[in-house]
């Protein structure tokens, strides 16, 4: 082989060496839907210190108008979207993620509600994956360091302390859900689906924007009729002071769509028991008003309605709220403590 060959060779033996490892370290940096990981690290969605939960590349955060209570756990969310894809824009439904995109769900405390320096504790990340046959859950939890959150399908419980707002010591068993249990709320006529992800939810400013329109503007959604946010659905924030009655009913609305819709709709775990609380229910009846239970039993509080207009106390869908009995509480899942 004469000196000049030998030359070229070695330069395209290189290129194709670091085209490998350029491959490669792009392979890494594209969370894959179809492969889920051990780790969470191993996803890349986050840059720098991991718990710092810095969003990497195609990774956007979100927030939503009426967040559902865990415990007064705090959380911190973002989605994934593949290169070259939209999202398909609903006007109140769930939007439709293109295939490879990843919901991403942080659960965190901070350690003194008070004093913001004093940092977080991330308890647990959630994943919610856009497979070729639909949407599958994962669960990973943080370990003590803080530095990453391993896969876990069996679910745990562990104590949890933080101080909140008022300055007192709050502890709780804390309990991540097993796979399972996630299906119990993310179903709609039989599916797995994700929750908060619709234009009544997304439809709200964050840092002084719409943030529909900050992803209008990235191209990050796809629209069959003209896009204008002040248009489209948008659910109220039920954590602001009202000024009207009015805009009290509309967050008890929100309120319990939230936090009760997803069980209690006609296409939900609970259509059976005819009480339905999605936002865009209109009968009062169907609402628990002036409703029997379907099935009767200490759950009632010997309560005779669901509702009763103008009298908590004597309504189940209060009672039940409020109590922390695990036979009695609504919803049955992702809390113990009521929400004061």
């Amino acid at each position: 082989m004469n000196r000049s060959r030998s030359i070229r060779n070695k330069h395209f033996f290189v290129l194709i060496c670091l085209s490998g490892i350029m491959l490669s370290v792009a392979r890494r940096q594209m969370p894959n839907a179809e492969a889920p990981k051990l780790h969470l690290s191993e996803y890349g969605f986050f840059s720098g210190k991991l718990s710092n939960l810095a969003p990497a590349q195609r990774v956007y955060p979100y927030e939503v108008n009426a967040p559902l209570f865990s415990d007064y756990a705090e959380k911190a969310r973002f989605f994934y979207l593949p290169e070259r894809t939209k999202i398909s824009l609903s006007d109140s439904l769930a939007w439709d993620f293109p295939e490879g995109s990843i919901l991403i769900k942080n659960f965190f405390y901070p350690l003194d509600a008070g004093k913001p320096e004093s940092g977080r504790r991330i308890l647990e990340t959630r994943l919610l994956l856009r497979q070729e046959k639909g949407w599958k859950a994962l669960e990973y939890l943080w370990n003590e360091d803080q530095d990453d959150a391993t896969l876990e399908v069996a679910g745990a419980g562990f104590p949890v302390s933080w101080v909140g707002p008022d300055g007192k010591k709050k502890e709780i068993q804390y309990i991540a859900p097993n796979l399972n249990q996630c299906k119990g709320c993310h179903s709609y006529d039989g599916r797995f689906v994700p929750l908060g992800t619709s234009t009544r939810q997304l439809n709200r400013s964050v840092n002084g924007k719409n943030q529909l329109a900050d992803w209008a503007e990235q191209g990050l959604l796809s629209s069959d009729h003209e896009f204008d946010p002040a248009t489209l659905p948008q659910m109220v924030d039920y954590r602001l002071e009202h000024t009207t009655s009015a805009m009290l009913n509309e967050q008890a609305r929100a309120y319990l769509d939230a936090n009760c819709a997803h069980c209690h709709n006609p296409h939900g775990p609970a259509a059976s028991s005819g009480m339905f609380l999605n936002i865009g229910e209109l009968q009062p009846g169907r609402l628990g008003v002036n409703k029997p239970p379907v099935a009767a039993g200490r759950g009632s509080g010997r309560r005779k309605y669901g509702i009763v207009p103008g009298k908590p106390q004597e309504s189940i869908l209060v009672y039940r709220m409020e109590s922390d009995d695990p036979g009695v509480r609504m919803p049955e899942l992702g809390r113990q403590l009521p929400h004061k």
